[in-house]
């Protein structure tokens, strides 16, 4: 499952999910304004930056919209 760490105001992160919307990804979205999401976000990607992607199945944790679209266009 990909997960996505977000900001509801963040023009990125509405890029991404634009592109994951369109695409029909299936995704969880973690707003980082909940200090519970926040707290995971660092835990897991060590920085306090949306949009972070993070896909529990392989692992992989990715920051930036466009790395994260180039990503998932692979992925589709």
């Amino acid at each position: 499952m990909i997960d996505l760490y977000i900001l509801n105001s963040c023009p990125y992160c509405k890029k991404v999910m634009k592109f994951m919307d369109e695409n029909n990804i299936e995704y969880r979205k973690f707003d980082t304004i909940n200090s519970d999401n926040a707290l995971r976000l660092m835990s897991l990607g060590g920085k306090d930056q949306v949009p972070f992607l993070h896909n529990e199945d392989t692992d992989e944790k990715l920051y930036d919209s466009d790395k994260i679209i180039e990503y998932l266009e692979k992925q589709v």
